[in-house]
């Protein structure tokens, strides 16, 4: 349907009035009714839970927020911190290239004084902010009148407009039809409250309509059909790749190396692996040993393509090639290992965590 001036107040105060009584509490969140009290979001807060939310779920990443600010109350702690130790607290959350924008952006922000630019434009300068965290951080901190749009806002737009474009080829519209609805007057509460009405009320399957204060206005919903938005394009499928990991272990030590710093996982902590190519590669050993192949290879998603590693461990007597170090079992879990490589020791007998 259509939506005139008139629909889009209304569609606005019933929004920010279910929020004020039902928004989630986040714990860096600060609710309408504090606010009214004096309190202000606190924009590191904010900022580093955005960027850690960009890939996994609330739930998932709220252990390493709380854990985060404990270890670095401040951006300047924060920028302080070396760049290996906020890689190892960062670990499980993936995309590691955000954990080193962040460092950098801490750096800079730190530099400045301390404080965050408190406007989008000036936002969107700093590494690791993009459209999205520049809007979110100066409309919630800032009440700068931006347009935020996450996943689930597209989800809302999508369906309230039936739009049947698929995404990703849909982003652009999905964000005009969303900056119509925003709010200039309460530009933070209003772009979280079509968030949390994504997140809790129309949901991805099985969307609680009769729950929703905009069920009246949704063309989804009058269709008959809401679960069909948003529309999206047929997946294709991941291209396979393979390689040979090699655990070396020594005294109850295991031999791990740096990843170069650009690139993908870049800078965190590895066993030698081969190539990882579109077959196979030779089993070619980086020292002549009595390797023990692992019969089933480590199976690690990507988000460009999925990767299969064969894993091979050997007992070492002797110092292992190249550049690395020898590092004891015990204390694994404080190395900047990602994943992928957690999986390999894992598969090859050894607690890494």
């Amino acid at each position: 349907m259509k939506l005139i001036n008139s629909d889009i107040i209304k569609m606005r105060r019933i929004l920010l009035d279910w929020y004020d009584h039902e928004g989630r509490q986040l714990p860096w969140r600060v609710r309408p009714k504090d606010r009214a009290q004096g309190r202000r979001p606190d924009p590191y807060a904010v900022w580093l839970s955005e960027v850690m939310l960009q890939q996994t779920t609330i739930a998932h990443g709220t252990p390493y927020w709380l854990k985060f600010l404990n270890l670095y109350p401040t951006v300047n702690d924060l920028a302080e911190a070396p760049l290996n130790d906020v890689l190892t607290h960062w670990a499980g959350l993936g995309y590691y290239a955000r954990a080193r924008n962040l460092h950098k952006c801490a750096k800079i922000v730190a530099g400045s004084g301390g404080e965050f630019p408190d406007t989008k434009a000036e936002l969107i300068k700093l590494p690791g902010i993009g459209d999205y965290t520049a809007s979110t951080i100066a409309a919630i901190c800032f009440d700068e009148p931006t347009t935020i749009v996450d996943g689930n806002v597209e989800r809302v737009m999508a369906r309230l407009h039936s739009v049947e474009a698929p995404l990703p080829k849909s982003k652009k519209e999905l964000k005009r039809l969303a900056a119509i609805l925003s709010d200039t007057d309460r530009p933070g509460d209003y772009g979280q409250a079509v968030m949390d009405l994504g997140a809790t009320i129309c949901t991805p399957r099985s969307p609680s309509c009769e729950r929703c204060v905009w069920q009246r206005y949704c063309g989804a919903y009058n269709q008959g059909h809401p679960e069909k938005y948003p529309v999206k394009a047929p997946k294709k499928a991941l291209p396979e790749r393979y390689g040979h990991a090699w655990v070396a272990i020594k005294d109850h030590q295991v031999w791990l190396r740096r990843r170069p710093e650009t690139g993908l996982l870049g800078g965190m902590m590895e066993v030698p692996t081969t190539i990882w190519d579109d077959v196979l590669p030779p089993f070619t050993p980086p020292v002549e040993s009595d390797w023990e192949s692992k019969p089933a290879p480590v199976r690690h998603v990507f988000t460009h393509f999925a990767l299969n590693l064969n894993v091979h461990l050997c007992e070492f007597n002797k110092n292992f090639p190249g550049e690395g170090r020898w590092v004891d079992v015990a204390l694994l879990s404080e190395e900047a290992l990602p994943s992928l490589f957690r999986k390999v020791l894992d598969r090859a007998g050894i607690r890494s965590s």
